[in-house]
């Protein structure tokens, strides 16, 4: 009986990792030096002056809440787990969520499906069986972030109101995701129209199918309110941030900027947002009447404290999780 010879091993990941790392750094080094220009140009002193306004516990603070965003978020991301029929636990869901963030800044964030590879080889599910999660966690955000900016405009006194615009299609977006009638009509349309690949398309119609089972509304208000917690938390944080520089626009207002600065860099399709969200921040809190002295250490210490906390987070992690994957 003839025999099967083993596969060969998979190459090493390392070319890849190190791709990845230069990547980040890259992005990283060009914010930065965006930031450091418009910091020259409106007098480095003024900028170091407002930087030195805060100390320790003030980072400290911003820090502690945007861990609550992403803990709200990770018990959100558990939620949709067991309500897939995932037998994984709340430490092993958190594993993979915070893990995730070391891929953040991935054109439109895809690397964070290295997620759904930790659950294949933890549990065996392939991958049209957990995609649903991801689209969920997407559109999840989505609808937090929309929630939260259209509250914050209808609080606020004046200045921002151009954003619901972009709030009911972050909204419309995040609710069209989810219907699973919709999206497996479209996936059998666009096979129908091209005729392209049957069997994937066919995958991706039964996962499609498989978000009913999210759409019950104690399910989906849980789940809305920990987005709401979670990005809340990163809102508040920005408004004591302003505060301790001496720029309080209220609380409602600076959530508003924070949240619509945060949606616009996520549509510019760059990865983590970046350029974008920090270019719409400052322009908005010009409209306020910010100076650029306050305004661009400001967006610079909240991206710090917020998108690349998360990507340190999830870098932290990200080796835990893949050795646990593979059962070390």
């Amino acid at each position: 009986m003839a025999t099967t010879a083993p596969l060969p091993p998979a190459p090493a990941a390392e070319p890849r990792r190190w791709r990845d790392i230069a990547l980040l750094a890259g992005l990283f080094a060009l914010v930065l030096g965006g930031l450091a220009s418009l910091a020259l140009a409106t007098g480095w002193a003024e900028t170091k002056a407002q930087l030195m306004k805060l100390g320790l516990p003030q980072v400290a603070a911003l820090l502690a809440l945007s861990l609550a965003n992403y803990l709200a978020r990770g018990l959100r991301w558990h939620l949709f787990a067991r309500r897939l029929g995932l037998a994984t636990t709340l430490a092993q869901n958190l594993r993979h969520f915070l893990g995730g963030f070391a891929m953040s800044v991935t054109p439109g964030r895809v690397g964070e499906l290295i997620r759904m590879r930790w659950l294949r080889r933890e549990t065996g599910w392939a991958l049209e069986r957990t995609a649903p999660l991801a689209l969920l966690d997407r559109a999840g955000d989505l609808a937090a972030m929309a929630v939260l900016l259209a509250l914050a405009v209808a609080l606020a006194s004046s200045g921002i109101a151009f954003a619901l615009p972009v709030a009911a299609l972050a909204l419309v977006a995040a609710v069209a995701a989810t219907r699973p009638r919709l999206l497996a009509g479209l996936t059998t349309l666009a096979w129908r129209v091209t005729g392209f690949a049957p069997r994937p398309m066919a995958r991706l119609r039964a996962a499609a199918r498989s978000l009913a089972a999210f759409s019950s509304l104690p399910v989906a208000a849980t789940a809305l309110g920990l987005g709401l917690l979670g990005w809340a938390a990163e809102g508040v944080a920005f408004h004591l941030l302003l505060g301790w520089l001496g720029a309080d626009i209220g609380l409602a207002k600076a959530m508003a900027i924070f949240t619509f600065s945060t949606l616009a860099g996520g549509l510019t399709g760059a990865p983590g947002g970046v350029g974008g969200a920090e270019a719409a921040m400052v322009a908005l809190l010009a409209i306020e009447g910010i100076p650029l002295d306050v305004s661009v250490p400001a967006t610079a210490i909240i991206r710090v404290t917020t998108l690349w906390f998360a990507i340190g987070v999830g870098l932290a992690v990200f080796p835990l999780a893949e050795r646990r994957s593979l059962g070390r």
